[in-house]
């Protein structure tokens, strides 16, 4: 049995696990949970059961280039979307897993070179966030990474991970109009273009000065 809390103002929060196993290990792992937590009225909850995808920690970029006022997206396959032939196929941002050893800006560079062929100039932090916490610990770090986009374009990705990825390059309007219609509709992009609505002046500035 163990115990986590957290104090929050003058607010007890407390998780009591009474049991947990493994339900699968492939490329995800599940786990089952028997626990109770505190009520906010106080004392303990029921005991209840969950089940909980033991997500690993990813970072995503959402690369701009603030000279060509564009943005550098990719679009490839996603398992989770397959609701229909076309549906499956997403527009993103660069993202990758992180291994413990690698600095999260380290993977981001990484992964916008193997992804998009975009070397990321300068990195800045947007956010951290749980993915979907509801059934998952899996939490991703968001930056913006500067880019030259005059060349970009193209597929990439690593074969031996089943990936292929093309790169879109859209000017910053036309992206916006991709979060307008719909078809930017996961979590990471919506959150990354959000961002760029809110800051890209500051980016620019900051970038061009350099």
């Amino acid at each position: 049995m163990s115990r986590h809390s957290k104090n929050k103002e003058s607010m007890k929060y407390e998780v009591d696990i009474l049991e947990s196993h493994t339900g699968y290990q492939g490329f995800f792992k599940l786990k089952r949970y028997r626990l109770r937590h505190s009520l906010f009225q106080g004392g303990w909850s029921n005991e209840i059961v969950r089940e909980r995808l033991e997500g690993k920690r990813a970072v995503g970029v959402l690369l701009y280039d603030p000279l060509l006022d564009c943005v550098v997206l990719i679009e490839q396959f996603r398992i989770g979307a397959m609701e229909g032939s076309k549906d499956a196929w997403l527009l993103e941002v660069v993202a990758g897993l992180l291994d413990r050893k690698e600095p999260e800006e380290a993977l981001a560079r990484r992964e916008s070179l193997e992804e998009a062929n975009c070397e990321c100039l300068d990195l800045i932090p947007m956010c951290d966030y749980y993915v979907s916490p509801g059934a998952t610990s899996e939490r991703l770090r968001l930056f913006c990474g500067r880019v030259d986009a005059s060349d970009a374009g193209g597929c990439f990705g690593l074969e031996n991970e089943g990936e292929d990825i093309r790169v879109v390059v859209m000017s910053f309007d036309q992206a916006i109009s991709e979060l307008d219609n719909g078809r930017a509709n996961s979590a990471s992009i919506i959150i990354a273009l959000q961002w760029l609505i809110l800051h890209k002046d500051e980016i620019k500035q900051k970038w061009l000065s350099d």
